[in-house]
C-alpha cells in the first residue's frame, strides 16, 4: 500500500530554519512521474539562496541535484528520454527544468530559456504544488521533464549532481567545440571545475590547466585530470610568461563567476581563443572587458546558464562510464537524513566539503 503523505522541508526565509510540512501524495497526470527521492546534494546555488545572496520563491522547496525511484507513472510516460522502458522502482535522474518543446526558443536549441519554464528547486511551495524540490520525500515530475534511467549499482552521492554540475560542464564543452590537442584552462576548482577538468581530459584536450586561490583544492584537481596548476594570485602576465608558444591557452572555462578572474581568463587566451562562462549565476560587479584586445586577438566569449537535454544525456553517459576513473565518490563529504537538513546546511556553509548530501 502506498503512503498517502509526503514531507517537504520548506525554505521560509534567508537564514531561517526549514519548516516541516506534510503534503498529500498526488496521482501523476498524463506525462508525469511521481518519484520518491533517495538522495539530494546541496548545490552552491542552494547555499546562495539560503543565505539571501540569491532570490528565490519563498516559501519554497530547495534542492535540484536529485535522484529518486519511480513510485507511479502517469499516462503516456512509459520510457525515459532514450526510449528505455520505465517502471516502478527504477532509479532515475531528471532535467532541472520542464519545458514546452513547441516554443520558438526551444526549437532554436535553448529549451532552458523557454517561456513558462518550470524549475525544480526554484518553484513556490503552494497548496496545489508542493512536491517540486529535492529537500522532500517525493517529487512530482511534470510533463516536459527529460528523464534518464540510472543503474542501481551507481553510488548515489556520485550521481546526484549529474543534473546540475556535470550537465552544465557538458554544455560548456559543447560550446567550446573540438578540444582535441587544445590547451584548456579551468578557473575555479570547486565541483564544477573538477568536473570540467575530467571531462576536458576525456575529450582529448592537449593540456588541462587549473587555477584557484585555494591551494588544497588546486592540488586535488590533479586527481581529476589537471596537469598544470596556477595559483589564482598570479597575474595574467605572470602566467603567460611561464607558457611557451605551444603551451598557450586556447580555451578558458570559468566556473567562479568572479569578475577579476573572468577578466584574467580573457587576458590569458591566445589568438582565436574562447572564453566559456558558466559561474556567473548571481549578481556581481561588471566584468572589465578590453574590447580592443577581444577584437585584435579574435576572441570569443560564450555564456551558458543551465543546459540542454543532450548535455544532460552526455553527462549521464560520462559519469556512468568514468565514475571509477576519478574520485567522484569522495566529493560528498557528509550526508544527513532529511529531518536534519538544518545541520546539513550549516555544515555545507563552512565550505569544508564540495557537497553535503541529504538522504532518504
Amino acid at each position: 500500500m502506498y503512503p498517502t503523505q509526503a514531507t517537504s522541508m520548506v525554505f521560509t526565509g534567508a537564514g531561517d530554519p526549514f519548516m516541516k510540512k506534510q503534503y498529500p501524495l498526488p496521482d501523476p497526470g498524463a506525462g508525469e512521474l511521481l518519484v520518491q527521492i533517495t538522495y539530494t546534494t546541496i548545490c552552491t546555488s542552494d547555499l546562495h539562496t539560503h543565505s539571501g545572496r540569491r532570490s528565490a520563491p519563498c516559501p519554497g522547496v530547495l534542492g535540484h541535484e536529485i535522484i529518486g525511484r519511480i513510485v507511479r507513472c502517469g499516462a503516456n510516460r512509459q520510457t525515459d528520454h532514450n526510449g528505455i522502458a520505465l517502471q516502478t522502482g527504477d532509479l532515475i535522474t531528471w532535467c532541472v527544468y520542464a519545458f514546452d518543446a513547441t516554443t520558438e526558443i526551444a526549437r532554436k536549441g535553448m529549451p532552458q530559456k523557454s517561456p513558462g519554464i518550470y524549475k525544480y528547486g526554484h518553484q513556490p511551495f503552494t497548496s496545489t504544488d508542493g512536491l517540486n524540490g529535492g529537500f522532500a520525500t517525493h517529487c512530482l515530475l511534470k510533463n516536459g521533464t527529460a528523464v534518464f534511467k540510472l543503474p542501481d549499482t551507481i553510488d548515489p552521492g556520485t550521481v546526484a549532481p549529474i543534473n546540475c554540475t556535470h550537465a552544465t560542464i557538458a554544455g560548456a564543452l559543447r560550446l567550446a567545440g573540438d578540444l582535441k590537442n587544445k590547451n584548456i584552462l579551468i578557473t575555479g576548482t570547486g565541483m564544477l571545475g573538477l568536473s570540467a577538468c575530467a571531462m576536458a581530459k576525456e575529450s582529448g584536450a592537449g593540456t588541462v590547466y587549473a587555477l584557484d586561490i585555494n591551494k588544497e583544492r588546486l592540488e586535488f584537481s590533479k586527481k581529476f585530470g589537471a596537469a598544470r596548476l596556477f595559483n589564482g594570485s598570479l597575474s595574467a602576465d605572470e602566467i603567460n610568461n611561464q607558457l611557451s608558444a605551444e603551451e598557450k591557452i586556447d580555451i578558458v572555462i570559468d566556473t567562479t563567476g568572479i569578475p577579476d578572474v573572468m577578466t584574467k581568463g580573457l587576458q590569458l587566451l591566445t589568438t582565436g581563443g574562447q572564453a566559456i562562462w558558466v559561474g556567473a549565476v548571481f549578481t556581481q560587479p561588471p566584468v572589465a572587458v578590453d574590447a580592443e584586445m577581444v577584437v585584435r586577438n579574435l576572441l570569443t566569449i560564450k555564456g551558458l546558464h543551465n543546459y540542454t537535454i543532450p548535455d544532460l544525456d552526455a553527462a549521464v553517459r560520462f559519469i556512468i562510464a568514468k565514475q571509477h576513473d576519478y574520485p567522484f565518490k569522495t566529493l560528498v563529504g557528509a550526508a544527513f537524513p532529511l529531518d536534519r537538513i538544518d545541520e546539513a546546511f550549516a555544515l555545507a556553509k563552512k565550505g569544508l566539503h564540495y557537497r553535503v548530501g541529504v538522504v532518504q
